[in-house]
């Protein structure tokens, strides 16, 4: 991998990390593209610049962390039902991240979603409220389903936010909050399997890992800010054409035998 291709991957997962639209869907076609996707430094890149994204949230929202402890135990909730099932279904999980198909078609069902989703909470989203500890486990049940490659964290647990009664600014930001510790946890996790697989990182690729996790950071930052003002005025709907056209792109690739992996 190159420093132009840790960029360009980097600024790929700071856009879509935080936008419902699949992080994972981007990270197999760009990766393919460019084709480093069979290196096997690309997969931990692409799981370690997380790192840089979720620190994103932690500068934009810095009051929010040093709120309460009560913040804490509500991430801590809505965190523990993908901690549990991600470490259960860990090798499952990753054996669906090979299946380029599932990606596909769960981005193309999620995308149909979109589209009618805004119509159905429409009268739903008038009153802002402090988030329960019930409500915030709800929505981490609802990430769970994001072990799904292609389904996306951030539309899983925003629309749990939305079936809790947030509104669409609330849920998003929660999803950004959760972010933090699923993320970070999925990151050291990877990190460590690398370790303990016996390989090691050489001297450019450390480079690389801090050159991708800063421009995740600071596209991370710009995304996040982008996306809560367009997601309040507008909604789901565009993400729902995006995701069905992105699918569609990778069903494409893959029935015309173009070779499509992050393994």
């Amino acid at each position: 991998m190159s420093a132009w291709e840790a960029v360009i991957l980097a600024i790929v997962e700071g856009l879509t990390e935080f936008l419902p639209v699949s992080s994972t869907g981007h990270m197999i076609i760009v990766s393919s593209l460019l084709g480093i996707a069979s290196d096997p430094f690309t997969k931990t890149f692409t799981v370690a610049i997380q790192l840089g994204a979720i620190a994103s949230v932690v500068i934009l929202y810095w009051k929010k962390f040093f709120q309460s402890i009560d913040f804490y135990f509500k991430l801590f909730t809505a965190f523990l039902p993908a901690a549990i099932v991600g470490f259960l279904l860990n090798d499952f999980i990753d054996q669906l991240l090979e299946n380029v198909l599932v990606v596909a078609c769960t981005l193309i069902l999620g995308g149909i979603i979109f589209l009618f989703i805004d119509k159905y909470f429409e009268r739903k989203q008038e009153v802002e409220h402090s988030l329960s500890v019930a409500q915030a486990i709800k929505i981490g049940f609802f990430q769970c389903i994001a072990m799904i490659p292609g389904v996306s964290r951030s539309a899983s647990t925003i629309i749990g936010g939305l079936f809790q009664g947030l509104t669409k600014k609330e849920a998003a930001e929660f999803s950004f909050f959760l972010a933090v510790p699923t993320m970070f946890a999925a990151s050291a996790y990877k990190l460590l399997s690398f370790y303990k697989e016996g390989n090691s990182l050489a001297e450019n690729q450390i480079v690389l890992l801090i050159i991708g996790n800063v421009v995740a950071f600071v596209v991370g930052m710009l995304a996040i800010k982008s996306f809560i003002n367009y997601l309040t005025k507008h909604g789901f709907k565009i993400f729902g054409y995006y995701r069905i056209l992105l699918g569609a792109l990778i069903l494409l690739f893959y029935f015309l035998g173009i070779q499509l992996s992050i393994v």
